[in-house]
């Protein structure tokens, strides 16, 4: 785990033989591996260092870690257990999520974001800054009882977080989508290359938004992000019933580009945001304010769809 990228996701049979030759069961692995979880945070504010790993149902292990932005407000900030279940939606780790290890008590915010996945209830936590030597598991419900969750709000069939979303989404005019560009260069040297990928990251954003979760505004929407390689990563919108702890889009678009090892946020050159106009809940604002802290020679195209 000390590879100069750090791993974000371990396949099963690695993670089997991983497990075996320490004598232990994958679940029993998990702890052992917070430290490196923690690596991946990005804290240059708390200086605090989150972690958090876990164990989907195709048997793989998927890992997440706090990230902080200076200059934005702190609610931007991305939690490590958010960033394990974006990791893991964005992988199709599985319809549920069977273990997770954290380094340190999920908080409020993380309790809630994690009732959008089917059977939370029943998944097995286990908080390794505990002061006992060998920290044992016990349900998520233990830590959040009477939660309030999706099926408070939404029939039980309702697809949930890691589960399939097919927003039926359609962009306004795709032929003139090109009405929301600058007319002029773009400050970063790079208008060819976007030119060259604006198809591409158009299609990566409505993709995005056809698979986010916003089942509570009824506004879906999805952000892709180009670097200066012309490589792309694209997020989902993700709500939760609580509003609140919901995971924006550019947020999941920059952890797709983390975890694909893209680097500094520097290189990031282009994004294309795809939402509903006029809609209740809008992502553009933030999305520029976003991008134009982490990234400033980014810029950000925005598409709307029916």
């Amino acid at each position: 785990m000390n590879e100069q990228i750090p791993k974000y996701i371990i396949p099963a049979s690695e993670a089997e033989s991983m497990a075996k030759s320490r004598g232990l069961t994958v679940p029993q692995l998990l702890p052992f591996l917070v430290k490196s979880a923690q690596d991946i945070a990005r804290v240059p504010i708390s200086n605090f260092h989150v972690g958090a790993v876990g164990l989907g149902s195709d048997g793989r292990i998927f890992f997440g870690g706090n990230i902080e932005f200076p200059g934005l407000p702190l609610n931007h900030s991305i939690h490590a257990e958010q960033f394990l279940i974006t990791n893991l939606a964005a992988h199709g780790g599985g319809p549920k999520l069977l273990y997770i290890a954290v380094s340190a008590a999920p908080c409020g915010h993380c309790r809630q974001f994690l009732q959008e996945l089917r059977g939370i209830s029943d998944t097995q936590i286990v908080i390794t800054d505990q002061p006992q030597e060998n920290p044992d598991y016990k349900p998520i419900s233990s830590i959040l009882p009477d939660a309030f969750g999706p099926f408070d709000l939404l029939d039980h069939d309702m697809p949930l977080i890691l589960e399939k979303h097919e927003n039926e989404l359609l962009l306004v005019d795709y032929s003139l989508s090109s009405h929301n560009e600058k007319s002029s260069k773009l400050p970063n040297g790079y208008t060819e290359l976007v030119k060259e990928n604006k198809k591409n990251l158009e299609k990566e954003a409505l993709s995005a938004a056809r698979a986010s979760h916003a089942p509570y505004s009824g506004c879906p929407s999805g952000v892709a992000l180009m670097d200066c390689e012309g490589k792309v990563y694209k997020g989902s919108y993700m709500e939760s019933a609580a509003y609140n702890p919901s995971m924006m889009p550019v947020q999941a678009a920059l952890v797709a580009y983390m975890v694909a090892g893209g680097g500094g946020y520097e290189r990031i050159v282009a994004a294309v945001l795809v939402e509903k106009e006029g809609m209740m809940v809008r992502q553009e604002d933030t999305a520029r304010l976003m991008l134009k802290n982490v990234s400033p020679k980014c810029e950000l195209k925005v598409i709307y769809c029916t």
